[in-house]
Order: C-alpha cells, then structure tokens, then sequence
C-alpha cells in the first residue's frame, strides 16, 4: 500500500482537470501491478468524476449543465456565498476507486479521471492510495 498527496491548481471559478496521467504515475511509482487505486478530494467545495476524456466538450457541456441546476446565486443561506459549490461537489462525489490489473488502471477506452472545481481558482489536493491485492 502506499499514499501521495498531489496538488492541483485550478484557473476558472467551475473547471474540470483532466488528472489521470498522475494518478497512473503514482500507481506507477507505487509498483502496484494488481489492485485498486483510491483518489480521494478532501475538500467540501470541489470532487471528483470518472467521463470521456476524448472530447473536451463533454467537460464544458457537464460544467454548463451544472451550473444550470444548481446556480452561483439562487437566495443561499451560507453566509461565504459558496453554497453552489458545497452542492455540486456532493452531486459528483469526493471519491473513485478503480481496479488496477498489470499496473494499468482499468479505465474504459474513453474514460478519465477528473479533479471538478466548484470554488476556484485555488491549489487543492488530491491523495491517491494504492492497495494491493492479498
């Protein structure tokens, strides 16, 4: 087993970051070959998703969507104007775990990891932990 913080920075108020390349570089640097990886956000403002990394317009369509049911300003009670974040970081999740098999994550063709901004622009964290099969 091990465990790695990465940072990520982040440039727009709602983005989604593309971090698959450095979580395969940790299970890399792990020498993981068969087990799970665990990506974890440990913010209350931001998550996590697994979607299609081929087409960056499925990211801007997903961000433009979200926006729409859960807008910045809607009467929030939260007095650090923020309560659109805190929402949508709860509807994607703070979390994914994917199977590992040869070192690879199992990932379908199409598919990546995604650090999703719902505060920025800010450095965030990201802690990725492998766990090795028994």
């Amino acid at each position: 087993m091990s465990f790695h913080t990465i940072s990520v920075k982040t440039n727009r108020q709602t983005e989604f970051v593309d971090i698959s390349s450095r979580v395969a570089a940790e299970i890399q640097a792990s020498g993981l070959k068969n087990g799970m990886v665990l990506v974890y956000c440990p913010h209350t403002t931001a998550g996590l998703t697994i979607n299609e990394n081929a087409d960056p317009d499925v990211q801007r369509d997903m961000l433009m969507e979200l926006n729409k049911i859960v807008p910045f300003q809607d009467g929030y009670a939260h007095l650090e104007g923020n309560s659109a974040a805190h929402i949508k970081a709860t509807m994607t999740g703070l979390s994914v775990t994917i199977p590992v098999q040869n070192g690879r994550m199992t990932l379908g063709t199409w598919q990546g990891i995604y650090f999703c901004e719902y505060d920025g622009p800010r450095s965030r964290k990201v802690h990725i932990q492998t766990i090795r099969e028994s």
